[in-house]
């Protein structure tokens, strides 16, 4: 079941997903070149506590393998790196791009949002696959209306890749948020439209393609965490959490007026 968030809730969740957006702008001026990936990961910790929330990446899902969880609070992805890249003492240089997720918990509720940054002057690949990756994005939340399904996002993200001669990954998704950070249902980056669940008012869920410049395929490190490129092929994306409301789609994680 696909939860249906009551207007407490609602209210709850654009507090979160604010502070999610504060917390990307805020980190945004120190992505530069000589930059640790663990400085920015640091400075990210600082913020979130200093506003009354935790980082919900910190000690997520513990295995046998990672008993701990993520260790870190962000994640920070660099070229080649799909997703969960884990912030260490990597050095940023420049003509790098780097994926910056942060998911924030402000009193009990979960607010997730990514950009992918150029680190220093972009080359025309890395503009190439982080225009296409946002442009991606954008479509997937202009398909969500009222009276659609969850493949109308799917759809419009692949056909828009695919033009680009870009490929989407499969094997990594947007989920269902709220009071627990990864929620039913798993929205699909790919699809066929009018297919999948319909979107109903008061679903809150991410819309976060993650594009590859190369081929779709993808192989996990030993970390357990970090997702690569098979090719090495660079990787892009950008996140927003969404609420579906009954005329369309308010994106909760942005900082503009609503």
């Amino acid at each position: 079941m696909i939860p249906i968030k009551s207007q407490e809730e609602i209210e709850q969740m654009r507090l979160s997903g604010r502070l999610a957006a504060q917390t990307l702008a805020m980190i945004e001026p120190y992505v530069q070149p000589g930059v640790t990936t663990e400085a920015l990961n640091d400075r990210c910790h600082r913020f979130i506590l200093d506003h009354g929330a935790v980082p919900s990446p910190l000690n997520y899902r513990p295995t046998p393998q990672n008993p701990m969880g993520f260790p870190k609070s962000i994640c920070t992805s660099v070229n080649h790196q799909v997703c969960h890249g884990i912030p260490g003492p990597r050095i940023l240089h420049s003509g790098d791009i780097v994926n910056v997720d942060i998911t924030v918990c402000l009193n009990g509720f979960h607010g997730d949002t990514s950009k992918t940054f150029f680190v220093g002057p972009p080359t025309s690949r890395n503009k190439k696959i982080v225009q296409v990756a946002q442009e991606c994005l954008a479509l997937g939340i202009q398909a969500v209306k009222p009276g659609g399904c969850f493949g109308d996002i799917g759809a419009v993200i692949e056909l828009h890749a695919r033009k680009n001669y870009c490929s989407v990954v499969r094997e990594y998704c947007g989920h269902g948020i709220g009071r627990d950070f990864h929620e039913e249902p798993a929205v699909l980056h790919y699809g066929t439209r009018n297919r999948g669940a319909t979107l109903l008012p008061g679903m809150i869920f991410t819309i976060e393609p993650m594009i590859n410049l190369g081929k779709a395929e993808i192989k996990l490190m030993p970390d357990h965490w970090t997702v690569v490129t098979k090719d090495h092929a660079l990787s892009a994306q950008f996140e927003h959490t969404v609420l579906m409301t009954p005329t369309g789609c308010e994106i909760l994680t942005t900082l503009e007026d609503r």
